[in-house]
Formats: C-alpha cells, sequence, structure tokens
C-alpha cells in the first residue's frame, strides 16, 4: 500500500556552488569535493562544524566513500549518506536531506558532487562503471554509455519519427546558454550545418550528441527556512519530488522513463501544471532522453517530443528556456556533478543570481534526473519542482 507523501513544508534550498571545470585535472575527486564544501560554508557564512549532515555523489572518490570523507574533510556530521546514482544523484540527495532535516536528524546539510579528470580517467571509469560493463561489453571493445545510446536513440527514431535535426536542435540551443557560462568547456557557437556534417560515433549518435567528459564539482545547502533566513541567504522553496528505479522492465528497448510512473503526484504535490514552470533543466547526457523527459514529465504526450521541439527554441531569452547552463552537453560533464548542474543553475536563477543569461522573471523550476545506464537503458529517475521563496 502506497501512502501519500508528506509535503516539504519550510525546507528550502541554498548557496548553490560550482567549481568552475577544468578539461583534465591532476588533482583528485577528494580535491573537488572539498572545494565544494569551503565554498559552501565561505557562501553561506558557515563553520565546517555547523554543517551536521551530509550527501557525497562521486564516480572516482573510491575507494573512499562518504564516510571516509568526514575525516579528510575534520566533519562529524549526525547524519549522512553516499549517492552513487549518477546523473539522478542530485534530485535523490535533495530530497534525503529534505527529509533528514524535516524528521531533525540534521539542521544543515551539505550536498556535495565532484570528480576528478586525469588523462586516463574516463577509460578506467568505462571498464569498471557496472557489473554488466566489465563482463558483458568491455571485453569486447564496448565502452561506455556511446552504444547503449546509440540503440535508444535509433529505437526513439523508428518509434516516433524523431530527426537528427530535432536533437541538432537542442544541442544548439544548450551550445547558445553555454556561450555566457565562463567556464563551459564548448565556448563556439554551434551550427546546424556543423551538427550534422560531424563525425558519427556510434550511429546515429554524431560527436555533439555526446559529452565533454572533465573535472568539477556542484554543491547546495539544504535547511529549514528559518535556518536560511537567520544567515541572511537568499533560498529556494522545494515543492514536490519522486524517485523511480528500474521502472518498466518489460520494455525491450527503453522508450520512456520512470518519471511516466509518478508524474501525476510530482505534479499534484506541487499544486502546479507543467505550463506553469518558467525553466526546465534536463539531464542531458544525450539529446534523445532530452526529449523522453519533456514526454515523461508531462510537456507533451508520449511520442510527441519531436513536434514539442520542432516548436519551441529552448534559449534562456526565448520559449521553454531549458538547461539554463548549457547543459553537460555543452559546459560539460564532472562525473556525478553532472545530475547537480541543472539544480545549481535552477537556484541561481530563481534567486536572481544566474552565472550566465538570466530567464525573465523566473518563478519556478523542474529539475530532472537520470542515471545508471546499462545496456538497453538508464535504471535511475527521479525530479523535483522548485520554487522562488
Amino acid at each position: 500500500m502506497t501512502h501519500r507523501r508528506a509535503a516539504y513544508d519550510n525546507i528550502v534550498i541554498c548557496a548553490p556552488v560550482t567549481i568552475p571545470y577544468r578539461r583534465y585535472s591532476t588533482h583528485s575527486a577528494h580535491w573537488w569535493l572539498g572545494r565544494s564544501l569551503h565554498e559552501l560554508t565561505r557562501t553561506a557564512g558557515i563553520k565546517p562544524k555547523d554543517i551536521d549532515g551530509l550527501t557525497v555523489s562521486s564516480f572516482t572518490v573510491g575507494p573512499d566513500t562518504a564516510i571516509g570523507l568526514t575525516q579528510h574533510f575534520g566533519l562529524s556530521p549526525r547524519w549522512l549518506d553516499h549517492i552513487p546514482f549518477g546523473g539522478a544523484s542530485g534530485v535523490v540527495a535533495l530530497r534525503r536531506a529534505a527529509r533528514a532535516v524535516q524528521a531533525g536528524d540534521a539542521d544543515i546539510v551539505a550536498c556535495i558532487s565532484g570528480d576528478t579528470n586525469h588523462v586516463d580517467s574516463f577509460r578506467k571509469t568505462l571498464s569498471t562503471f557496472s557489473r554488466f560493463a566489465q563482463d558483458a561489453v568491455y571485453p569486447y571493445g564496448s565502452g561506455g554509455a556511446n552504444s547503449s545510446f546509440a540503440l535508444i536513440t535509433k529505437h526513439y527514431m523508428n518509434l516516433y519519427g524523431a530527426k537528427r535535426e530535432d536533437f541538432g536542435k537542442l544541442c544548439i540551443a544548450q551550445r547558445d546558454n553555454a556561450l555566457s557560462i565562463p567556464f563551459a568547456m564548448m565556448k563556439k557557437k554551434l551550427t546546424l550545418d556543423e551538427y550534422m556534417s560531424a563525425r558519427p560515433i556510434a550511429d546515429p549518435v554524431h560527436l555533439f550528441d555526446c559529452v565533454m567528459p572533465c573535472a568539477g564539482a556542484e554543491a547546495v545547502l539544504v535547511c529549514r527556512e528559518d535556518t536560511a533566513k537567520s544567515l541572511g541567504l537568499p533560498m529556494v522553496r522545494m515543492l514536490a519530488t519522486i524517485e523511480r528505479h528500474n521502472a518498466f522492465g518489460g520494455d525491450v528497448i527503453q522508450h520512456r522513463g520512470g518519471w511516466e510512473v509518478d508524474i501525476g503526484e510530482l505534479w499534484a504535490m506541487a499544486s502546479m501544471k507543467p505550463s506553469d514552470v518558467s525553466l526546465v533543466e534536463t539531464y542531458d547526457d544525450y539529446p534523445v532522453i532530452v526529449m523522453m523527459q519533456f514526454e515523461d514529465l508531462g510537456f507533451c504526450k508520449k511520442g510527441e517530443g519531436p513536434d514539442f521541439v520542432r516548436g519551441h527554441t529552448f534559449t534562456n531569452d526565448g520559449t521553454f528556456p531549458h538547461n539554463t547552463s548549457g547543459g553537460q552537453l555543452s559546459t560539460g560533464q564532472a562525473g556525478a556533478a553532472g545530475g547537480f548542474l541543472g539544480l545549481t543553475d535552477a537556484v541561481r536563477q530563481l534567486t536572481d543570481r544566474p552565472i550566465g543569461t538570466a530567464v525573465a522573471d523566473a518563478r519556478s523550476a523542474v529539475i530532472s534526473g537520470f542515471g545508471m545506464i546499462n545496456y538497453d537503458r538508464g535504471l535511475s529517475s527521479a525530479a523535483a519542482v522548485l520554487a522562488r521563496a
């Protein structure tokens, strides 16, 4: 029996932090995570001892987990969580931290994420990403998500008539949004001709459908509204979240995600409808999953993603502002921090402190996460609705 979940009354998000990305780094993941924690305390005007809750998301922090970092960073939290859910980590961390604060298990929770990118980091991550990767594909020369998303992309195109030009429109809009972000990996305007003529990676996935791996970190604080007010921090209210893993296991190849199962509850809990949203931040390791999220989050019906894309600009100054920082496709994928990129930028947009181009009169945002790809599907999906305080 499923009971109605409690509202997130008086829970807020504040102090969004981004440690500027680098293509390669000789520093460890611990260094990047430590930088984000230091910047959180500086931004919030608190001391490390004031942080009594911690969530950590990282692919490259091993063999340590969150518990090992408490000694590295001199913390003594009374609530701790390690969240290795890839692109779903940001929303999952947010909702677990919120419940900890509501329950009184913690007062101020630091949600940190980050990864390094040595010259050989990406290959090592691919080779050990999952037991499936280790045993079933990597020994045969297929590493990482490119071939899996090629399968998903082709299947989606066959089902719903999406064209490469539709995916290209999303990539080009995100590049336009990224041009005002100083630390974005991609700093040159992208044209449709360049997108279409880019070299194939795993057909139908081409170069600009893929993210640029890099090093970086993202973080936020989760606390009660009175705590944020006492610290003088701009804040964003948390209205609703959903989280679902291994949905639709009977689908032969993924064409929908776990959002579809719980989307009615998300909008009901937020007391909103999709048309009320000012901006949307989706997880975007490949454009096909962006299109799926538009459908599964309720912005259009299943199969209408291509037409929805053709009808909007997706730029910060246009219709349906989407991935306002440029997303991972243009800013870069800093490992697990990619699952936090949309969260930190949404908080900035909703508190009138964007790094890049502002979305005019931004009142609310949807943040969507997707992670942990196996051969033919991603296993984790999550979403949150945030509102200006």
